[in-house]
């Protein structure tokens, strides 16, 4: 009981204070207030919208937002989002370009789960959407899933990326973002030897800690240092009253969110003081790069206990991808019987999440595969975040990976467009 009180704490801890920027913007937007010469009443009423948007934020999740894009034949093609499989803790959901002939390139974009929506990728689809049939992996929010869907850890993550590869049949190319590149390896390589027909064309890797010990990082110290008894006591809770998962135990969206902020501290403080002055001066709108930015970034959600101790343990603690000794439901996965799936990695230089050196042990552990079907990428001037979403994605990544899916099926593809502008 006394986990659910305090989830609900924290619950209610946001909704005061979403209440108190309300407030403040309602009580200072009276018209008669106009008449008193003090900068610090629009200030408050500018802290107020801040506070009472980004409070907000926090338990929505976001919209795709993808309508349109531009086709070949120059006309404006519909996007619809159609769920191809859906599953309880997770559906494999698919762009499909309304009027537009199969391009010849099948993309399963695999998104993390490590405290952000699916939707986290938006500028990622955008970009491959002009050249790409795109499928991805949208990941629900834990505190909505009944206690009676029992539970999701790294072994379910995997088998559910079975599935979807099973469900979308050959050629299909993978895109593994971040936190799930070991477990999209570990897919690849349990496929290899339990339903070979199944497996994808490439795998492509991004910034992902397939070996955390390769390179160290804040992330990996954290793993290393901290015990597990340590994240049970202090991490986990159980679902709070208010949702369909109540009793779940759960890693909370909120509690992930302090963490993040935590790691950049100074930079998003300055962030919201310079977003408070511009909507005091009138400079600020809706959809202005602060909004765009932060409205993604502070809509989290909660992940299963299950699976964020069993990610720790296992991926970052025991090293079981790193040192090929990963099962999943009591049979040990392979990576070496990967013989046939060309595999790259990407990864950025300046990428302080997963460092240089994590994502590309890949190919080492890939010891059945010939090496022309390796590749790999360093982004010298990348973030992790730019590695797939950002300027140096669009720019430099994305046609090579685009190339490299190419060079690795024989289906007919249409030719490469470029793009030039995308979300950030």
């Amino acid at each position: 009981m006394k986990h659910l009180l305090t989830y609900d704490m924290m619950e209610s801890i946001r909704v005061t204070n979403q209440w108190l920027g309300s407030t403040a913007r309602a009580m200072c937007g009276y018209p008669q207030l106009g008449l008193i010469p003090n900068p610090m009443i629009k200030l408050t009423a500018a802290w107020g919208e801040v506070m009472e948007r980004s409070f907000e934020r926090m338990i929505a999740k976001p919209d795709w937002n993808i309508h349109s894009i531009p086709g070949a034949d120059g006309r404006d093609h519909l996007v619809d989002i159609e769920t191809v499989m859906p599953r309880p803790f997770g559906d494999l959901i698919r762009f499909k370009v309304q009027g537009r002939a199969p391009t010849g390139r099948k993309v399963l974009l695999v998104a993390p789960m490590s405290g952000h929506y699916a939707t986290l990728l938006r500028s990622t689809v955008v970009s491959l959407l002009p050249d790409c049939d795109v499928y991805i992996t949208d990941w629900h929010n834990a505190r909505d899933i009944p206690v009676s869907e029992g539970k999701f850890d790294i072994e379910d993550y995997t088998l559910y990326l079975v599935d979807f590869l099973r469900e979308m049949g050959p050629d299909t190319h993978v895109i593994a973002v971040c936190q799930p590149a070991p477990l999209a390896l570990a897919a690849t390589a349990y496929l290899a030897e339990e339903d070979p027909d199944a497996q994808p064309r490439t795998l492509t890797l991004i910034g992902g800690p397939i070996d955390p010990d390769a390179a160290a990082t804040d992330v990996t110290d954290f793993g290393n240092r901290i015990t597990m008894g340590t994240l049970e006591r202090h991490v986990v809770q159980r679902v709070g009253f208010k949702y369909m998962g109540a009793g779940r135990m759960v890693y909370p969206g909120l509690q992930q969110l302090s963490s993040f902020m935590a790691m950049n501290a100074e930079k998003h403080a300055k962030a919201f003081s310079n977003q408070i002055l511009a909507v005091a001066k009138g400079e600020a709108s809706d959809h202005d790069k602060h909004n765009r930015f932060y409205d993604e970034y502070l809509a989290v959600m909660d992940m299963t206990a299950e699976f964020y101790l069993s990610t720790v343990e296992r991926i970052f603690k025991g090293l079981e991808i790193a040192q090929n000794r990963f099962t999943v439901a009591g049979k040990q996965v392979d990576l070496g019987k990967i013989t046939t799936v060309a595999v790259k990695t990407v990864e950025g230089g300046k990428d302080d999440i997963s460092a240089p050196g994590q994502c590309v042990a890949a190919l080492r552990l890939c010891t059945g595969l010939p090496e022309e079907k390796k590749a790999n990428y360093l982004e010298p001037n990348a973030g992790h975040y730019g590695i797939f979403a950002g300027k140096s994605w669009r720019t430099n990544i994305r046609p090579l990976v685009l190339n490299f899916i190419d060079a690795n099926c024989d289906v007919p593809k249409t030719p490469v467009s470029a793009v030039t502008t995308a979300a950030e």
